[in-house]
């Protein structure tokens, strides 16, 4: 009896099912794992550190912090509305601006209450596509809205990195060895992104209409301007709360010692691991002030104050969903079956960003 044979007459058992388990589970996973390792952020900190920081951080917030954090968050709000209604505008997407007001405060609420960060902005994008009559091409506008403001927040993160040459080497000593991972990871999306544009099917449409959308909603001579300009005055506003934060706390470092470890440490947040935008913040503000003289313990007590003023800052938007939810609500649009379809898709995606 030969080899072939003999295989045939076993039957061959079945493949584990645990592996894909586990791939179904872990998008409603995802969330929660980022925030579990945020928390272990702070609990190393507090083990490190101490208490004190977090316990202290409550008293040094008075009545003039919190209308700076009222009166700064209003204004990058608003900057931030102006920039999402360029982009939907863009998009040919209608967005009344009183409620697109309302809408951005609850979703920065939610993402200030809710793990992962970026579950206000999935909430922000359906409610306006609903409306809209269009989920898919709404999910896409709050995206490319977002990303609006991280490339300038980037931007501005790499031109501080090189003007300050010894936070340079701190802060991407570690990561030379892994540039060639780097290198190989962004040739394989873009082989991915080609295969998928060539092989047809829905998949090939979601994402060609995302890469017409972001041609239009952010690379066209009459959006990205704009776009950028919001995005830098609103930059500016977060770091003017932050330095409210800082003095709360009772540093008087110049404003020009602060800022590069301001920008640094804001953009630190965009990491996925935080509870309530909690964890590499506190944790990188410790070790840079600790590292340029100004002590690790007032880097900490900053950073949480901070934590606690945009959370004032976010406060409306609890308001608004009380009130709204006291309400009859919003009437939504007509949706299409593929609109919902691709729109789902593009929620997730959205909810799997992090950011």
């Amino acid at each position: 009896m030969t080899r072939l044979a003999v295989l045939h007459r076993w039957e061959i058992p079945p493949a584990p099912r645990l592996p894909a388990m586990w791939r179904r589970a872990w998008p409603s996973l995802r969330p929660w794992v980022r925030a579990v390792a945020g928390a272990g952020i702070l609990v190393v900190l507090v083990a490190r550190l101490g208490t004190g920081a977090f316990v202290n951080a409550f008293g040094l917030i008075g009545v003039p912090q919190v209308l700076a954090a009222l009166g700064i968050g209003l204004f990058t709000t608003v900057l931030s509305v102006w920039r999402w209604s360029l982009v939907t505008r863009r998009l040919g997407l209608p967005l009344p601006l009183t409620t697109a007001l309302g809408d951005y405060y609850c979703s920065l609420f939610l993402n200030a209450v809710l793990p992962a960060g970026v579950l206000g902005d999935a909430h922000r994008a359906v409610t306006h596509g609903r409306s809209a009559g269009d989920v898919a091409r709404a999910v896409r506008a709050v995206v490319l809205e977002r990303t609006g403001g991280q490339i300038v927040l980037v931007a501005a993160g790499l031109v501080t990195l090189v003007a300050e040459p010894s936070l340079a080497d701190s802060v991407l000593g570690g990561l030379a060895p892994g540039a060639a991972v780097v290198t190989a990871a962004l040739a394989v999306a873009v082989a991915v992104v080609a295969l998928v544009v060539h092989s047809g099917g829905r998949a090939a449409r979601a994402l060609t209409a995302s890469l017409v959308d972001v041609r239009r909603g952010l690379l066209a001579r009459d959006a990205w301007p704009g776009v950028l300009a919001l995005s830098a005055a609103a930059l500016a506003g977060y770091v003017t709360l932050f330095l409210v934060a800082v003095r709360a706390a009772g540093s008087a470092a110049p404003v020009g010692e602060l800022l590069p470890l301001l920008l640094l440490a804001l953009l630190v947040m965009a990491l996925p691991l935080n509870v309530g935008g909690f964890g590499p913040r506190e944790a990188f503000s410790a070790a840079a002030f600790g590292a340029v003289g100004l002590g690790a313990q007032q880097g900490l007590t900053a950073a949480v104050v901070y934590g606690l003023l945009t959370l004032i800052a976010a406060l409306p938007g609890g308001v608004v969903l009380v009130l709204r939810r006291g309400g009859s609500g919003r009437k939504d649009g007509e949706v299409t079956a593929e609109g919902r379809d691709q729109g789902r898709e593009d929620v997730l995606t959205l909810a799997r960003r992090g950011e």
